[in-house]
């Protein structure tokens, strides 16, 4: 877990806080007194934060969700915002175990070129969404920087909002991103217990835990405008994890207080692998089940104690949860979503394999009749470049 040749190390005292705070954290040392006491406060503490992810809080779920939903309309409006993610490649020189894309797994492989990305953003673009996030496998010798910078600058054509869901970067190498015309960066830290990091990740630039860490303060570095976290709830104690998420987004708020925050909310979900009698899907499972009554806890928890920041709702979850959660916590919906490689338009001839299987299939026009039914907004973008 040593850093790599060419791996920016940066002055930050952050991982020592977030990963001591995350090892003292007992989630069973917390009573209904502590629960009460964080639900009564106006603003709300780390303390108070552990309280509200700990079991003494499950039986205040229906206020904490009252709560949540106070805040975020507070912040929020009655708006939620929808995107989708594109994968132009799968290649991967990781070995996450829990990962389709990882490098043993015997998929497609596949990357789309110039062309290939004009056709899928374009017809992206048709559905009538405004904002993209462009995903590809942890791989440099297949998504090199400046092929990324490429998509970006493709995207930027089509979308009004561009993120980047890519392997780690140095804080110029984000900053060529940005010009390119990325807006902001997801990493998913995947767990924030080092050892069990270690386990999970056997191979690659991956297995850096300090440099996955400090990704998003690196993108920040490098002018990004907004950064989102999230740790991939059943790895390890899921408790302790988002714990760690939501101090390690707290920490990188108050040292960079224009940045623009936001949480994912991942669990772990079924991949495709190949036997040696075709494809099947396989469940890879962590430290144990996380329940959906469990990840709205989580939920509602990040957003009473970030009340400001962004939350993403993937189409890891099925239909109802998702169609539930928006306006309570969540203020961002995923819609048309493949996590394999051309597959959104009709002209292209190849596909990749799927990183994971989705939980929920709906197309743009379908999950934005939902977001409207629930008497909420739909918003394609909030963003006005001048």
């Amino acid at each position: 877990m040593e850093y790599m040749e060419g791996m920016e190390q940066i002055e930050s005292d952050l991982l020592d806080k977030v990963i001591s705070a995350r090892k003292g954290y007992d989630p069973e040392a917390y009573t209904a007194r502590d629960v009460r006491k964080a639900l009564d406060a106006d603003n709300r503490t780390a303390e108070d934060f552990a309280a509200l992810l700990s079991p003494a809080a499950e039986p205040f779920l229906e206020e904490m969700a009252a709560k949540a939903k106070e805040e975020t309309g507070k912040h929020f409006g009655n708006s939620v915002y929808l995107f989708t993610p594109i994968y132009i490649s799968n290649y991967c020189e990781n070995y996450c175990v829990y990962c389709g894309f990882n490098c043993h797994n015997r998929i497609h492989r596949m990357k789309l070129d110039r062309d290939g990305m004009e056709k899928e953003m374009s017809a992206i673009a048709k559905t009538g969404l405004e904002e993209i996030l462009i995903l590809t496998g942890e791989s440099r010798a297949q998504s090199d920087v400046k092929y990324i910078g490429e998509a970006c600058k493709i995207a930027r054509k089509y979308f009004r909002m561009v993120g980047i869901e890519v392997y780690p970067m140095n804080s110029d190498e984000y900053a060529y991103l940005q010009k390119c015309g990325a807006d902001y960066v997801t990493v998913f830290q995947e767990t924030y217990d080092p050892d069990k990091y270690e386990t999970l990740h056997l191979a690659g630039h991956k297995r850096v835990f300090p440099y996955r860490f400090h990704a998003q303060e690196r993108a920040l570095m490098g002018g990004m405008r907004g950064v989102a976290f999230a740790a991939l709830l059943g790895l390890a104690d899921f408790r302790k994890d988002a714990f760690a998420t939501g101090l390690h987004a707290y920490y990188i708020q108050r040292k960079y207080p224009y940045a623009e925050i936001s949480f994912s909310c991942p669990r772990l979900r079924p991949i495709n692998t190949l036997s040696e009698d075709g494809k099947e899907i396989v469940s890879v499972t962590g430290d144990g089940e996380v329940s959906e009554r469990q990840l709205f806890q989580v939920m509602c928890a990040y957003r009473l104690f970030l009340p400001f920041a962004g939350m993403t709702i993937s189409t890891r979850e099925r239909e109802g949860f998702r169609n539930h959660v928006i306006g309570v916590a969540a203020t961002k919906i995923s819609a048309g979503v493949s996590t394999g490689i051309g597959s959104h338009s009709e002209e292209m001839a190849e596909q990749g394999d799927n990183q994971f299987e989705i939980a929920d299939n709906r197309n743009v026009d379908e999950v934005f009749a939902a977001i409207k039914e629930r008497g909420l907004q739909p918003v394609m973008n909030d963003y006005v470049y001048v």
